[in-house]
């Protein structure tokens, strides 16, 4: 089995592999939350690995007059030993706010090695967010920072979305967020507030086109779309059904958590067909036993066109904390 080729030096040869995230994004803001979703992030970990993320908030989070003390605190919790899995970012504030320099500075000089990626909010244009990641990289190089620090954007602006496939090919970019109701505010009341939530938010055509144009720029790019925030924070099933229907019909591979108890319903929501999981392991053995040529699977030919498919669902389906089969498990991920 030594000598065998794992998919990921063999299917995107000359390409971009597909990020490999969590479906899951958890926003919290003070201390005390952060603190709490540590907590629940090491108390829902799979076979060693953490199955959301943790968003760190300088943009709303921040007490106004102590975005700075926020921006340390947040560093800290990144560099400390409740940080078990390295899976928390950071979002910052919009380019035209006077601090956010000063909250990049912070973050990546005391918490550069570990933050796992760094949230733009509010860009009018992909110059816009390319200023901000220019940034990044150059306080990279001064601090001495050689890992690639991932960028996400937020995608809340007209203008903003006139742009996603130019700002979806920026360097850094990993994931792009719809941020929903700063969307609706922006059209000046053209949109309804009943297209903050749902059925609204699945129904209203200028809503539902955004979302569109934003997953085919990502998917388009390598790059992973997350969808917005459900407002509903005590009926599961609200928040599970806008988490399956933002996969779907959508095709979204993330969304956003602003409450503990969304969590565990949009991880389960986006998480494959068991049996597509199945099928998939059993499918990616026989391939690699094959050297990755041709075969034949229960009378139908497969190719690596079908094995990136069936990788990428594999994948996904450990990012989620499903039960990947043991030996695929062995094979793929040990």
């Amino acid at each position: 089995m030594n000598n065998l080729i794992h998919p990921s030096d063999v299917l995107y040869a000359g390409s971009r592999p597909f990020p490999r995230l969590a479906a899951c994004e958890h926003f919290a803001g003070s201390e005390k939350l952060l603190n709490k979703a540590f907590q629940i992030q090491s108390e829902l970990s799979v076979n060693g690995k953490s199955i959301f993320d943790i968003t760190a908030d300088c943009e709303d989070g921040a007490p106004a007059g102590k975005e700075r003390e926020h921006a340390e605190m947040i560093a800290g919790l990144i560099m400390s030993d409740k940080n078990r899995f390295d899976r928390i970012g950071v979002r910052i504030h919009d380019v035209r706010h006077p601090l956010w320099r000063d909250e990049l500075e912070t973050i990546i000089n005391r918490a550069g090695q570990r933050v796992a990626y760094i949230v733009l909010p509010k860009p009018e244009n992909a110059g816009d967010v390319l200023t901000q990641i220019t940034a990044l990289d150059e306080l990279r190089n001064r601090h001495g920072i050689v890992r690639e620090i991932p960028v996400h954007v937020l995608i809340e602006t007209p203008g903003a979305l006139h742009e996603v496939w130019g700002i979806a090919r920026l360097p850094h970019v990993e994931v792009l967020d719809f941020g929903l109701m700063d969307f609706v505010s922006a059209h000046h009341g053209a949109i309804p507030a009943a297209a903050m939530r749902s059925p609204g938010q699945f129904d209203h055509a200028l809503v539902v086109r955004a979302k569109c144009a934003i997953a085919a720029a990502a998917l388009g790019n390598s790059v992973v779309p997350s969808h917005n925030v459900t407002t509903e924070i005590r009926d599961a099933g609200v928040v599970r059904e806008d988490a399956r229907r933002a996969r779907q019909e959508l095709g979204f591979l993330r969304m956003w958590s602003i409450h503990p108890n969304q969590i565990l319903p949009i991880v389960e929501a986006m998480r494959p067909d068991f049996t597509e999981v199945n099928e998939a392991a059993i499918l990616l053995i026989a391939a690699q036993d094959a050297a990755w040529g041709p075969i034949q699977h229960e009378g139908k030919l497969h190719d690596r066109a079908s094995y990136r498919y069936y990788w990428e669902l594999l994948q996904r389906a450990q990012s989620t904390g499903m039960d990947v089969p043991a030996e695929a498990r062995q094979r793929f991920f040990s």
